[in-house]
């Protein structure tokens, strides 16, 4: 009720009407020490905002419309909690910006938001990886993986869940804001289509999806597939993970990836433990054997300290071989040890 008076004023304030819907103010805060090393760098200590989560506020609503019917709205903001800065430079809803209508067909929206595969925003149907899209070097969309994150001019439809099974199927016109003034061939294109089964202690999703790039100047770069698969089986104490993708991007990587995580209820928490391999060939490189190898272990363990706040602490290590051996990036080869208290309201 507190948060809705406050999303009241705050629309109020702004001149903004506010009649009907039903309104909400909300956020995350991420702050935290993360100290890293990759292969032949230097060991950095350093404040980072957002480790696992994203420091975001936003604001959502939701309008009965009668008859099953109803229209709702996300515009959320991210933002570095240790500066203030805006997380993207120049867009006032960063993380999303979205505005849909639910009904017996299911939901159907336009705007910004994360892709399917993403992890993120209220799209998103990744499963299978216990360690999700944050905690650095273990993100199953970090460098060693791909992914494709959020998008602008999106359009996207999900059903209604038959049996527990629900479709998603995505488009933008233009991954970006390019595609407000140029033409259809001259912007980037993402296509997405995916199901995810949440029923029985069993959650599993299957997802495509691919980029045209269209407004690059290299005619060698073609569109670029990935598929993700993952499931996961809720067995009360503890919850084990399998995840699996398959990326082509042309002129870049061609990768296999499996990983095997787990969430488990200890002491009063949670512990996320998962441990990953890639292997393929990496066509970005400029000469000799492209061949790739990599893996990588994680685990993380979130305290809460309350309904809204936690302590979260983790630590990884990565390491590679052909190709990849001598790569300066903590993710492909160097360790991470993070701790830091995250706040929801």
């Amino acid at each position: 009720m507190k948060k809705t008076l406050i999303a009241a004023a705050v629309m109020a304030a702004s001149g903004v009407a506010f009649a009907a819907s039903n309104v909400t103010l909300y956020g995350v805060i991420e702050e935290g020490v993360v100290l890293e090393k990759a292969k032949h760098g230097d060991t950095l200590v350093k404040l980072q905002s957002g480790f696992d989560q994203g420091s975001r506020w936003g604001i959502k609503g939701v309008e009965d419309l009668g008859n099953g019917y109803a229209v709702g709205f996300i515009l959320e903001q991210g933002f570095n909690a240790d500066s203030g800065n805006e997380s993207v430079a120049g867009k006032a809803f960063s993380r999303e910006s979205f505005l849909y209508l639910t009904g017996d067909f299911g939901r159907f929206g336009f705007g910004r938001t994360g892709t399917l595969a993403s992890g993120a925003q209220s799209n998103n149907i990744l499963t299978g990886w216990a360690l999700g899209t944050g905690y650095g070097l273990s993100s199953w969309t970090s460098a060693i993986g791909t992914s494709f994150s959020r998008v602008d001019n999106a359009v996207a439809y999900q059903t209604p869940s038959f049996g527990g099974f629900k479709i998603s199927a995505m488009y933008s016109n233009g991954t970006t804001g390019a595609g407000d003034d140029a033409k259809w061939s001259k912007n980037n294109h993402y296509y997405g289509v995916g199901a995810l089964y949440n029923a029985n202690a069993i959650k599993s999703s299957l997802i495509f999806e691919a980029v045209d790039h269209k407004n690059t100047a290299d005619p060698k770069e073609k569109t670029s597939y990935v598929i993700n698969y993952g499931l996961e089986y809720n067995l009360g104490q503890w919850t084990p993970m399998f995840a699996y993708q398959w990326a082509n991007q042309d002129e870049g990587k061609k990768t296999h990836m499996f990983g095997l995580s787990a969430k488990v209820a200890v002491g009063g928490g949670d512990a996320l433990l998962g441990a990953r391999y890639l292997f393929g060939k990496d066509k970005s490189l400029e000469a000799g054997d492209d061949k790739v190898r990599s893996w990588n272990v994680g685990a993380a363990y979130v305290y809460p300290l309350s309904k809204r706040t936690a302590v979260k602490a983790y630590a990884g290590y990565g390491d590679s071989s052909k190709a990849w051996k001598d790569t300066e990036q903590v993710v492909y080869n160097g360790y991470q040890v993070y701790f830091g208290l995250r706040h929801s309201f």
